[in-house]
């Protein structure tokens, strides 16, 4: 007998509609899915400390609750919950920040059992936002022996009991699930035969700590195996792909470098090099540009796009917003129209899109720049040899794609592709000679060396374009070997000459008045600008948070002479570009903004940030958002504020000692999980339910079997109808993995 990881969860016992319904909102529609359904906690009540004994950090105790008070703040909406834990030691201090139930929640002459962190907190040491079970129902468990209790999330009347009722009926099955890994005498000691189904028990029916981890460990691995192994079978078809070759020009590259108004870092030349390498192959490039806020990212890309355009081919440079398109296109055509490129703007908002889009198709432009519109439908080229995506988490796998298949047909002169065209040495070679637009219909005939027997066939399959993605928001080593497998990725760590380190403070709206509005005032006062950054748009009875429109009015209250402007993702797009055009000609003063203005904005005069409810952001884009300031030769200074009731949040406080985007990186993984790389969530989101990607060792572990398995699968396709399951859980994370 095995059990059929297939079968729907309303075939189990005691699963009736209800619950169903319930299940399939929590995405559990499978009996696979239900068994990956772990516990999101543990609570042990075999281990509870009288509370003479106590000590900071997670805590179990057990006792009678009173003195319950709920304490209104200064904050709007924000209330403190507070009462007494005593038993027959001693008493501590207990709170609950906007859990005003609570007070109605207790019997003050019955025992619980709170399990939370003691922590000191507000100049004293208290438990804070504890849970709580009444002490007699958890007796009745530990009496039968469940002391170590598995909580579960739950949604409406479905509670973490009606789960664990769930798994008692399927417990007999446990023994029967597959196994989902190839298994070898290199895998790790911990993979093999049962492993899986050993794993999965012990998750649901643990009885220690000790169990928990061994468990997790091993489905760790097989989530890491199986994104790896995806990534690594999309390298191996992508190598199968043949691109337009782009020889080397360096004479013409010079001249472009030497016009430049700055002086290239030693990383800029480094990541160009590795570029035009790739551009030489006649594999397409996969290459990921990281650079931190302002390491010159835009500059790379310039050149790299000129190498291409001078070449005869086509460029793409896709945008996550119509503001940075602008900017994007505006500098690319200072940088390379004297070089004799055409470059042209594509958005939402250019007038005659039909005439411009012609002249895209018949190869009349050599560089175009666009948001959205350049992947429709009728958005078509002669030649796209490169497309370079800046912001590359902003867009989704299926709009990437969509760009990349915006190749045309090869037409004879174009390159040829034979069986040896594989070979290492052929890889080399240039396989195009023609240089300029005006040789565009010029092509070169010449077929390449080595290529003895040419299959004329190939001449009518599209050619894959080469891709650059570039992110401000670098991407931890760990990361990059999970999820990129051995994609290509340059690394800009170096800031050009001239800029000045961010200064940051954490801030309470307490100090406004002593410390940040003399600030404003002193940065106004010399002609520099501000940004105000808010969470929302209008304010909300649901929301604690001050909205772009009220802070706008207070503003506008507090510096009368001001231009006091506010700017949000709703407006449109040619109203948005208005006022960022007024704010980066300094028409406006201080603006006030959701964090639209997160990416690529530069405005060199304003210098100054305050980050409204900063504790609500992720560190990644709290440095995103500082990085618009710091920009020109000024000091720059960002205000993160937090609410006085509350420490700041850890992230807040990595924020302020560091300007370095890269260990800021490994902080925000640690702190948060891999967020969204690759921004798929218009794909499947790449959310790991057990794996971090802080485990080095583990990911060392899987990367090697992955790849071992990789090639082993692409020998033989025919392997996986061994493993069905793990092909399911391949193909997604292929397709969220996937480059070209």
């Amino acid at each position: 007998m095995s059990l059929n990881m297939f079968s729907k969860v309303e075939e189990i016992k005691g699963v009736g509609p209800k619950t169903k319904e319930i299940m399939e909102k929590a995405g559990i529609v499978t009996v696979r899915d239900l068994l990956y359904y772990l516990p999101r906690t543990y609570e042990n009540f075999t281990n509870t400390t009288r509370l003479a004994d106590i000590r900071p950090g997670k805590v179990v105790v057990r006792g009678k609750i009173s003195d319950l008070r709920i304490i209104r703040t200064a904050r709007r909406n924000f209330t403190i919950t507070e009462g007494v834990i005593h038993d027959d030691t001693d008493a501590i201090r207990v709170v609950w920040f906007n859990q005003p139930y609570r007070v109605k929640q207790f019997d003050k002459n019955k025992d619980y059992y709170f399990t939370g962190s003691y922590d000191y907190n507000r100049n004293r040491y208290q438990l804070t936002s504890p849970k709580a079970e009444l002490a007699s129902d958890v007796d009745e468990s530990r009496a039968m022996g469940n002391g170590f209790k598995p909580i579960y999330s739950v949604k409406g009347s479905f509670k973490s009991e009606n789960f664990k009722k769930v798994f008692e009926t399927l417990r007999p099955e446990f023994a029967f699930i597959p196994d989902l890994l190839p298994i070898s005498e290199s895998s790790p000691d911990f993979v093999k035969p049962g492993c899986r189904a050993d794993a999965l028990f012990k998750a649901h029916f643990a009885e220690d700590e000790k169990e928990v981890k061994e468990a997790r460990k091993y489905l760790a691995y097989e989530e890491l195996f199986e994104l790896i192994l995806a990534a690594n079978l999309n390298k191996r078809e992508n190598q199968k792909l043949r691109a337009s070759v782009i020889p080397f020009n360096a004479e013409k590259i010079q001249k472009v470098v030497k016009k430049l108004p700055f002086e290239l870092t030693n990383a800029q030349r480094r990541a160009t090099y590795e570029i035009f390498k790739d551009l030489e192959k006649n594999v397409p490039m996969n290459r990921l540009l990281q650079g931190d806020v302002g390491s010159g990212k835009t500059a790379v890309a310039a050149l790299s796009a000129f190498a291409v355009a001078s070449a005869g081919y086509q460029v793409a440079f896709l945008a996550p917003t119509a503001i940075l398109a602008n900017q994007h296109a505006d500098s690319l055509n200072e940088l390379l129209a004297p070089f004799g490129i055409t470059v042209a703007l594509l958005t939402g908002a250019t007038k005659n899109k039909p005439a411009l889009k012609a002249r895209i198709k018949n190869g009349e432009i050599d560089l175009v720049v666009g948001t959205h519109a350049l992947i429709t439908d009728d958005t078509e080229f002669k030649n796209l040899a490169l497309c370079i995506i800046d912001e590359q988490h902003r867009f989704g796998v299926n709009q990437r794609q969509k760009l990349l298949a915006k190749t045309v047909e090869s037409a004879i002169g174009e390159e040829v592709i034979s069986g040896s065209a594989n070979s290492e040495a052929n890889s080399e070679k240039p396989l195009k000679t023609s240089t300029s637009s005006k040789e565009k219909s010029a092509k070169s005939e010449k077929i390449p060396d080595g290529s003895l027997n040419p299959d004329f066939s190939a001449l009518k399959k599209p050619l894959a374009p080469h891709l650059l993605m570039m992110t401000a928001t670098p991407i931890p080593r760990s990361l990059q070997l999970a999820i990129f497998g051995d994609l290509d990725v340059s690394v800009l760590n170096e800031l050009p000459k001239g800029r000045q380190p961010v200064e940051t403070k954490i801030i309470t709206e307490l100090n406004f008045v002593d410390e940040l509005y003399p600030k404003v005032r002193e940065y106004l006062k010399s002609g520099q600008q501000v940004y105000w950054i808010c969470r929302t748009i209008e304010d909300s009875s649901l929301s604690e948070t001050i909205s772009v429109k009220k802070q706008t009015e207070k503003l506008k209250e507090i510096f009368p002479k001001e231009n006091v402007v506010f700017l949000h993702g709703r407006m449109k797009t040619d109203e948005k570009d208005q006022i960022m055009s007024e704010f980066a000609s300094g028409k406006i003063n201080i603006l006030v903004s959701t964090t639209v203005v997160e990416v690529g904005v530069n405005v060199p005069n304003a210098n100054l940030m305050v980050i409204m409810d900063a504790d609500g952001y992720g560190l990644a884009q709290l440095h995103q958002l500082r990085g618009r300031v710091g920009r020109g030769k000024n000091a720059a200074i960002c205000y993160l504020v937090s609410p006085a009731e509350a420490e700041p949040a850890k992230r807040l406080r990595v924020l302020e000692k560091s300007n370095d985007g890269f260990y800021l990186a490994e902080a925000d993984l640690k702190l948060r999980g891999p967020g969204e790389i690759y921004g798929s969530l218009q794909h499947g989101a790449m959310s790991l339910q057990f794996a971090s990607l802080t485990n080095t060792k583990l990911i060392s572990a899987a990367s090697n079997e992955a790849k071992k398995s990789a090639e082993e699968f692409s020998k033989s396709p025919e392997l996986f109808q061994k493993y069905p399951e793990l092909s399911i859980s391949v193909k997604k994370y292929q397709q969220l993995t996937t480059l070209n």
